[in-house]
């Protein structure tokens, strides 16, 4: 985290990555980031466009995945397939509010992607989601300040 923290907003655009199937945690960047100083709004709009931009690319990974691949690289079945659809089709683009949840939320979106949940709106909770997220973390960083999430990470 110290090389990308010594970036500043420029390397704060490494949640992009954090929100691809890369193992990466975004929480422990963003705060980084705060913790030098930089103004925290600016830090909240670039980390939050950085995360998305990475979360639509995952979720287009998964719409440029085929059921064919799926079924014959990962022996699942059809059945299965048309199972986990009819999930996502259920909750359709709201879902994507949980895109920022760790390792699940990266899965959610390529499955969205991969059942072609609709674009635009699938895009937007996305946006959502993930800004609710920095916030959060902004505004604790206001109320607590750097010592006390400092512990935290």
């Amino acid at each position: 985290m110290g090389r990308l923290a010594g970036l500043g907003l420029f390397g704060l655009f490494g949640l992009f990555l954090a929100a691809t199937v890369a193992p990466f945690s975004s929480d422990v960047l963003y705060v980084g980031i705060l913790m030098t100083g930089i103004n925290p709004w600016a830090v909240f709009a670039v980390g939050t466009l950085g995360n998305w931009t990475g979360g639509i690319t995952t979720y287009l990974i998964g719409w440029l995945g085929r059921w064919e691949w799926i079924e014959k690289w990962f022996k699942v079945k059809p059945e299965t397939l048309e199972k986990q659809k009819k999930s996502i089709d259920k909750w359709g683009p709201p879902l994507a509010l949980v895109s920022w949840v760790p390792i699940i939320g990266d899965a959610i979106v390529l499955a969205m992607g991969f059942y072609k949940s609709e674009p635009v709106r699938t895009c937007i909770y996305m946006l959502v989601g993930k800004a609710l997220r920095f916030i959060a973390w902004t505004l604790l960083y206001f109320k607590y300040g750097e010592a006390v999430l400092s512990h935290l990470f």
